[in-house]
């Protein structure tokens, strides 16, 4: 049956296109969920490039950990506040090409990074980039689920490992091209943004099409199998999810302070080279890439709720040891906390498509805002702690947010949410 018959459809038509959807349905297109990872992939890359341009900023502006953190913020507060609102309007009118939208913002961003020559432009390109991630994300996810035949979790999987290796080969670029060559060669990484445009453009138009032939199908897609089943009084699902973001909220300022600051730390307390530094950070970006792995093959053997309880509780006591350790010790314990700390986000984000079914955008956007917005709240306070107390004050601190973990006591057990 052609996709024309399907759209003009008489009522035998509409019969025999019935079980053709249901296969349909049943198959993962892997060729746009491994696109969308690409593209996660460079987005993330490109992105990650501004922390790791952090000790180049510091020395060339004469900047103050307090202003690293606002760079922080201003780079994920621009995705915090966008991403639900791109989230809440694509749910009612998605928009297949804004996903090439989104990268030309980072695109824009990145040339103007390259030759901002004050603060107040770095911060500028800083918050371009991360509007540029506020679009990728909602609706990367919605067509990633789109895409999944029924296989979320294995999807959400695949979307959110090439995030993360983006994020990881992010710090690994920049000790062996930016360090050398200087903040101007950020306009190189302009042309990853070029290809994931016209990556996204192809993707775009999958979707466009998918839509066209079939919206109840896509509609099925997006809201998944799980969709009114969750029984929980209104009062119930905003507790649960104001559980989700504290956990969120520990995972997170604690990741920052790793993510932000573990370069510094590195070099004040081991003397360590900045190239040599950015290493390290590589290490534990490729910890979370693991962890996310683990997670998500973990969490649909085990269920959701026990991986969020390992994954922030179990967290903790490394953490703990972190500020006390050598130099061996410090890798070997930054990487494990990443590993483990990884493996909570697949879990949450999932779990709360579970609870708000039909929401795919409002989720997504809500959850990956939730997340650049509190690692950036964090990183700014973060950099205040360091500049009046040090930088190693900052790391035995931060591990006692992890007990907020403690919470995933009170989530929800019913067997929908935690299958």
């Amino acid at each position: 049956m052609t996709d024309n018959t399907m759209a003009a459809g008489s009522a035998p038509a509409a019969a025999q296109a019935s079980p053709t959807a249901a296969a349909s349905a049943n198959n993962t297109t892997f060729a746009v969920i491994l696109s969308l990872s690409f593209c996660h992939l460079l987005n993330d890359m490109m992105q990650s490039l501004v922390p790791a341009l952090y000790p180049i900023l510091k020395d060339s502006y004469a900047l103050t950990f307090g202003q690293i953190g606002f760079i922080t913020l201003a780079f994920q507060c621009t995705a915090s506040m966008l991403q639900p609102v791109v989230g809440m309007y694509t749910d009612k009118k998605p928009q297949p090409y804004s996903l090439m939208v989104g990268m030309g913002f980072t695109l824009v961003g990145l040339l103007l990074m390259s030759q901002a020559s004050s603060y107040p432009v770095i911060l500028l390109a800083a918050a371009l980039i991360g509007m540029g991630s506020s679009v990728f994300h909602p609706e990367a996810s919605r067509v990633a689920r789109m895409a999944a035949g029924g296989r979320y979790g294995l999807a959400q999987s695949l979307f959110q490992v090439g995030g993360n290796m983006g994020s990881a080969a992010g710090p690994l670029l920049a000790a062996f091209i930016v360090v050398p060559q200087g903040q101007q060669s950020i306009v190189w990484f302009s042309a990853a943004a070029l290809v994931a445009m016209i990556v996204l453009f192809q993707v775009g138009s999958w979707y466009k099409a998918r839509r066209t032939v079939s919206k109840p199908a896509a509609r099925k897609a997006a809201t998944g199998p799980g969709a009114g089943v969750v029984s929980l009084s209104r009062r119930r699902v905003g507790i649960a999810v104001a559980i989700l973001v504290a956990l969120l909220f520990s995972k997170n300022v604690y990741s920052a302070s790793l993510g932000s600051y573990f370069t510094f730390y590195l070099i004040q307390k081991f003397g360590m080279e900045v190239q040599t530094a950015q290493l390290y950070l590589f290490a534990f970006l490729v910890g979370i890439v693991v962890g996310t792995i683990l997670g998500g093959l973990v969490g649909d053997k085990v269920g959701r709720i026990p991986v969020m309880w390992f994954s922030i509780l179990g967290a903790l006591p490394f953490a703990l040891m972190l500020p006390y350790a050598n130099l061996f010790w410090t890798g070997v314990l930054a990487v494990t906390v990443a590993i483990i700390m990884a493996s909570a986000f697949s879990a949450i984000l999932v779990y709360a498509q579970d609870l708000l079914p039909g929401r795919v955008g409002l989720v997504a956007g809500m959850f990956f805002g939730v997340s650049f917005g509190l690692g950036g709240l964090g990183a700014a306070a973060l950099g205040e702690i360091a500049d009046h107390a040090g930088i190693e004050a900052v790391y035995k601190v931060t591990p006692f947010l992890l007990l907020l973990g403690l919470l995933t006591a009170f989530l929800p057990r019913q067997p929908s949410l935690t299958r």
